[in-house]
C-alpha cells in the first residue's frame, strides 16, 4: 500500500509538507497546484511554489516530490509539464478536482469534469510531452454536480494515458462536507484498469481500512487527515512506535514555527501558524488551547513565548 500526501492549495506548503513527511510514512507527496494559462511558466515560478526543486524535488526526509499543474489549455499544460520535469519533478499530477469558485470560474479544476473530452486532451498532451519514465498522475471527484459522469471521467484519463488517478469521494458541490462516498468508486475501480488512489475522510487508521475496502482500491492519499494528525501514515502502516501526545506535537509546532519565522516575513507567520492549528485544534485539547490564547496575538516575539510556556 502506497499513501500520498494530498495537494492542499493555501495549506499545504512547503514548510507544513516537510513537517508531514519527516513524520514519515509517505511515499510521495503532491504540492499546492502551479497555475497555467497559455504561457510557458519560467523556472522561478515553479522554484517558488515548489521549493523542492532546488533539492532534486525531495524534502528533507528524502520524500519524492510531484508537481501538480491546474488549467484547461492543453498544449500549454504539456509545455509546463515538461519543465517541471526538467527541473527535477518525480512525475506530473493534474489538477481535475478543486472546487473553487474563482477556479471554476476560469475553467479550472473540478468544473472540467463536466467536459471528459477535454479531460482527455489535457492528458493526452501531457503524457506525450513527458518521457514515459516520469508518471502523469491525475486527480479528480466524483463529478461537478452529481456523479452520473464519474466512470466516462476517469476513463477519459485513463485511455489518454494517465498511470495513476486519485478519486476524491465527493463531488464538486458537496465541497469537503461528509461522508465521502467511497462505495461509488469501486464502480470505478470495476470498470478502469488504471491504479486507483482513494481520498477523502480519511482520518485514522480504520477509517484507511474502510475506505480502501469500500473502494476497492489498492492506495491512499491523504489530506486534512495528515494535517490535524502529522503521524497519520505511520500509524496507518504500523510503523510508528513512538510517542503522539502533547510533549512530542508541542515539538513539531515549534520546528514548523522555526522555519517559518526564519523564512518567511514575520508579517505572515502569525496567520500561517494559526492556520495550522486551527486544524490541530481539532484532535488536540492543547492545541485547542493554545489557539484560543495565540488568536489575538501578531508579533513573533510574543508568540514565541507563548509557545515556549506550552511545552508542558
Amino acid at each position: 500500500m502506497k499513501i500520498y500526501l494530498a495537494p492542499m492549495e493555501g495549506l499545504a506548503d512547503h514548510f507544513l509538507r516537510n513537517i508531514i513527511a519527516h513524520r514519515g510514512g509517505y511515499d510521495l507527496v503532491i504540492t499546492e497546484f502551479v497555475r497555467v494559462v497559455d504561457q510557458l511558466l519560467p523556472p522561478s515560478v515553479f522554484y517558488r511554489i515548489v521549493p523542492e526543486l532546488n533539492q532534486h524535488a525531495l524534502t528533507g526526509v528524502d520524500t519524492p516530490v510531484r508537481v501538480q499543474l491546474l488549467g484547461n489549455h492543453a498544449d500549454a499544460l504539456a509545455r509546463n509539464a515538461l519543465r517541471a520535469i526538467e527541473l527535477g519533478s518525480h512525475g506530473i499530477d493534474l489538477n481535475f478536482g478543486c472546487p473553487s469558485k474563482t477556479v471554476n470560474n476560469s475553467l479550472g479544476g473540478a468544473i472540467l469534469l463536466n467536459e471528459p473530452e477535454t479531460l482527455y486532451r489535457i492528458v493526452k498532451a501531457v503524457r506525450q510531452a513527458v518521457p514515459e519514465e516520469h508518471a502523469v498522475s491525475a486527480k479528480m471527484r466524483l463529478g461537478y454536480e452529481d456523479s452520473s459522469q464519474m466512470i466516462e471521467c476517469a476513463s477519459a484519463l485513463a485511455s489518454a494515458g494517465a498511470d495513476e488517478i486519485t478519486v476524491h469521494a465527493r463531488t464538486k458541490v458537496q465541497g469537503y462536507a461528509p461522508p465521502a462516498h467511497w462505495h461509488l468508486v469501486e464502480e470505478i475501480s470495476n470498470r478502469v484498469s488504471t491504479p486507483l488512489i482513494i481520498n477523502g475522510d480519511i482520518w485514522c487508521d480504520d477509517t484507511a481500512r474502510q475506505a480502501l475496502k469500500a473502494s476497492g482500491c489498492q492506495h491512499l492519499m491523504i489530506g486534512r487527515g495528515a494535517v490535524r494528525n502529522p503521524w497519520l501514515a505511520q500509524q496507518i502502516k504500523g510503523t510508528h512506535s513512538g510517542s503522539t501526545d502533547w510533549t512530542d506535537l508541542h515539538a513539531i509546532i515549534m520546528e514548523f514555527w522555526q522555519a517559518v519565522t526564519d523564512q518567511m516575513s514575520h508579517r505572515y507567520c502569525s496567520g500561517r501558524l494559526k492556520q495550522w492549528l486551527k486544524h490541530l485544534k481539532e484532535s488536540n485539547p492543547r492545541a485547542a488551547d493554545l489557539y484560543l490564547e495565540l488568536r489575538p496575538l501578531t508579533d513573533v516575539a510574543e508568540i514565541t513565548e507563548l509557545l515556549t510556556g506550552y511545552r508542558n
